[in-house]
């Protein structure tokens, strides 16, 4: 039996600082930042992520890269450039990731 991953509520409970930090500075100030819009910023760590196989972390980030006006045409195409720049099981376990988030109706 797989073991269900800490909710935040979780992680707030067990680390609250670092969860403060996560809210006030990271969501709070650079990502409100004017210097690239919230689409940018999406389009960035969802590449970032991918890149550094981060699996556990793009979930909410392709799913918040949607809410930011990320097209999925637009994350197919960083997925398959990605492939040749980060390596092709990331840019893969990337798409099966997008594909077990986002709604069959896009």
């Amino acid at each position: 039996m797989s073991k269900q991953q800490p909710t935040t509520d979780d992680i707030r409970a067990f680390a609250p600082k670092l969860m403060e930090l996560t809210d006030e500075v990271l969501f709070g100030d650079v990502w409100e930042r004017p210097g690239l819009s919230k689409r940018d910023r999406s389009l960035i760590t969802v590449a970032a992520l991918t890149a550094l196989y981060r699996t556990n972390e793009l979930p909410f980030h392709i799913v918040r890269a949607r809410e930011n006006g990320v097209s999925k045409d637009e994350l197919i195409e960083l997925f398959t450039h990605l492939a040749f720049y980060a390596g092709w099981p990331n840019a893969m376990t990337a798409a099966r990731i997008a594909i077990e988030q986002l709604p069959e109706t896009e």
